[in-house]
């Protein structure tokens, strides 16, 4: 996964992901990120067949319900041949575990299992939202480390996090993990939903493993140039 950049699908139909990927360059070198929007929309069909075509697909549908139900879900997941997963680290360490459990399970003979990414805090969530509205004492710096750290403990291969988090992560966490960042965005253009947000640069310096990116590849008048320039910045 190292140096991966997934471009984020954020689309409401298949024909405009295919309009993007006839864009973007040959499957094998491309890495992309499916939501749950089109995962509801299409199912789990959609996936398997851009996995068949050779395209490594990060599945983010932020799994957090009880131990077993994680597990069964996670199992499922992992028959997909899928790249990586994600699930809420606010879900506690037993279920954690059991997402890990169900991905190994899960997985056919032969197959890469795939990576468990946690969601500790997301990229919208503000200091003022941490404290007013999840009620939590600690700062957002603390609570994500806190995060990572039962992440790790239970099982989970990396989490998701802000690129301006890395650094302190990989001191407080450790460097045998993999820190998947999104909330990146060219110079010029850093003015949207997420609060937390850096260029793949600054997120290289930082020590990302991974970056996710959406709207600047995906909105681009051509998008396979600006993954390509996203890329060559990172690597």
């Amino acid at each position: 996964m190292e140096k991966a950049v997934f471009v984020a699908l954020d689309f409401d139909s298949q024909n405009k992901v295919h309009e993007l990927l006839a864009k973007l360059g040959q499957p094998q070198e491309t890495y992309l990120k499916i939501g749950m929007e089109l995962y509801y929309h299409y199912g789990s069909d959609f996936v398997e067949k851009l996995v068949n075509q050779g395209y490594h697909i990060f599945l983010d549908l932020k799994l957090h319900d009880i131990p077993n139900t994680v597990y069964q879900a996670a199992r499922q997941i992992a028959h997909l041949g899928i790249f990586c997963t994600t699930i809420h680290a606010l879900g506690g360490s037993e279920m954690i575990s059991a997402a890990k459990k169900g991905l190994i399970d899960g997985t056919p003979t032969g197959n890469n299992i795939p990576k468990l990414l946690a969601v500790t805090e997301l990229t919208s969530i503000s200091e003022k939202i941490l404290a007013n509205e999840q009620n939590c004492s600690l700062s957002m710096t603390d609570q994500v480390v806190s995060l990572a750290q039962t992440a790790k403990k239970a099982g989970a291969d990396g989490v998701i996090c802000s690129p301006l988090e890395v650094k302190n992560l990989k001191a407080k966490v450790g460097s045998d993990f993999l820190y998947v960042t999104p909330g990146i965005r060219l110079v010029g253009n850093i003015t949207d939903d997420q609060k937390r947000i850096t260029t793949p640069q600054k997120a290289k310096e930082f020590g990302s493993s991974a970056l996710v990116v959406g709207r600047p590849i995906t909105q681009a008048e051509d998008p396979a140039l600006v993954y390509r320039e996203i890329k060559k910045e990172f690597e």
